[in-house]
């Protein structure tokens, strides 16, 4: 068998066989095709170099990787086209830009999604400095100081106990037999309903199944009801996080003052929302959550603009600038034991990295939305950037896995929930942190905050500049 000069022998080997279907499929989507006259060995699988011009964005050549020496070429007008044409892939290993203005390499470098970018260079690597892709080329690290972090954990966490979940008084509905017991009386702390609703978009939302469901305390009475969230609402909440990615621009000062003063709004009303959520969980513990989390909020903010990158110095005549970039629109489990504090201390480190968020608020107390909105409407946090999908976390894992346009997961919770997320990314290869099935004290300082939790916040992106003549 022969194509364009080249031998194919009946029995080749499966990597060679994909190359070689590859570029037949991208000259059928509209690609010439170009190869040198060389005589290639008679032995051994020797492939032509290949130079395939005028491919569609859309062409598999473009969207695939070809571990061949088949070149894949489009023009463009703008650097700002080449830019979303090197990102309209859902791989992101490594990339090269070449221009004569330094400047205008940097500007593309910051912009393309991907581990590595080499600057009129290619294929430079030393230990010191940090290799790994983006999206589904994989989301690891090896190399650098990012490389060794992949190994690590605190230590605190090794011995941390097992986690288990008590949604006594959660979203489970009363059975039959006891809701006799369970008095149908309005809010005890108000003589008013409140109606919660969801947070969709920087707008209160009703649930697009139009259900509800009942909220009770520690003494079995009724709280209220939430608002129960389903595939499209979290559908809904994704694309609103999505157009919020200029919060990722915004600057790091900005975005510590707009936490300042989300903390100092809160800090105004806390004997209000200490009352609500003490119904729930206890007169003690809702008075330490709020106190936490305004401290846990004034910690990211003096955050945001001190977690920084590095450059490195490679035995090259090259520098390598390791970038902290935000991961991008990040799904969120909350704690079900700590509404308040446990819902600040996943979402803070993320939104202070640049992050925008969708979470599911604990199942124990919901209800702490409607209080949690009502801060951030006060508090110049621009529309998007929070999400609250008020629902069964269970069910709303499922839906956040297994959507293409989240970028990852953090979930907390019992073993079980851990691994069904983990499972659940892994046809997406979204990126998951989890706590393993073990219980963390949200209350410390050294367990619920800090480098631990900014680390997983960002991804490194290291940048080769060359300098010298």
């Amino acid at each position: 068998m022969k194509w364009n000069g080249a031998r194919i022998p009946a029995y080749v080997d499966s990597a060679y066989l994909l190359v070689f279907n590859r570029t037949l499929q991208g000259i059928a989507e509209g690609a010439t095709c170009w190869q040198p006259e060389i005589v290639l060995p008679s032995r051994g699988l020797y492939y032509k170099p290949t130079l395939l011009s005028n491919v569609h964005p859309t062409s598999i050549v473009a969207q695939q990787e070809i571990f061949g020496p088949v070149l894949a070429a489009m023009t463009f007008r703008t650097p700002q086209e080449a830019v979303q044409l090197a990102n309209n892939t859902v791989y992101g290993l490594a990339a090269s830009v070449w221009s004569e203005s330094v400047n205008m390499a940097l500007q593309a470098a910051a912009q393309i999604k991907a581990g590595v970018v080499w600057v009129n260079s290619t294929n430079l690597f030393d230990a010191a400095c940090g290799f790994g892709g983006y999206r589904e080329s994989g989301y690891g690290r090896e190399g650098g100081r990012e490389g060794l972090l992949e190994y690590l954990e605190p230590a605190w966490f090794k011995s941390a106990p097992t986690f288990s979940p008590n949604l006594a008084a959660g979203l489970n509905p009363v059975s039959s037999s006891s809701s006799s017991a369970v008095p149908d009386v309005a809010n005890p702390i108000t003589n008013i309903d409140r109606t919660v609703k969801l947070y969709i978009g920087g707008r209160q939302a009703r649930p697009d199944s139009g259900y509800s469901v009942p909220v009770y305390g520690l003494k079995s009475e009724l709280l209220g009801e939430a608002p129960l969230g389903n595939r499209k609402d979290i559908r809904n909440a994704v694309e609103a996080a999505r157009k919020a990615e200029g919060w990722a621009k915004t600057t790091a000062h900005n975005r510590a003052q707009i936490l300042f003063y989300i903390a100092e709004n809160l800090a105004q009303r806390a004997d209000e929302i200490t009352k609500r959520l003490s119904a729930a969980i206890g007169e003690k513990q809702a008075a330490q959550e709020v106190q936490a989390s305004i401290e846990r909020l004034f910690s990211y903010a003096a955050w945001c603009d001190k977690f920084d990158g590095a450059v490195h110095n490679p035995p090259f005549r090259n520098i390598s600038i390791a970038m902290n970039e935000p991961v991008g629109a990040v799904g969120v489990i909350c704690p079900a034991e700590s509404p308040l504090v446990g819902f600040f201390s996943l979402a803070l480190p993320l939104i202070c990295a640049g992050n925008t968020v969708v979470a599911v608020p604990s199942e124990k107390y919901p209800l702490i939305t409607g209080d949690l909105y009502q801060v951030f409407e006060t508090s110049d946090l621009p529309a998007g950037v929070i999400n609250l999908v008020t629902g069964r976390s269970s069910e709303l894992l499922k839906v956040l896995a297994e959507h293409d346009d989240l970028d990852a997961i953090w979930c907390y919770g019992e073993e079980s929930l851990c691994s069904a997320a983990k499972a659940l990314s892994a046809g997406n290869l979204k990126q998951v942190w989890t706590n393993e099935g073990r219980k963390i004290d949200w209350f410390d300082a050294v367990q619920g905050e800090g480098r631990w939790f900014s680390q997983h916040a960002y991804q490194v992106k290291n940048i080769w500049v060359p300098y010298g003549e």
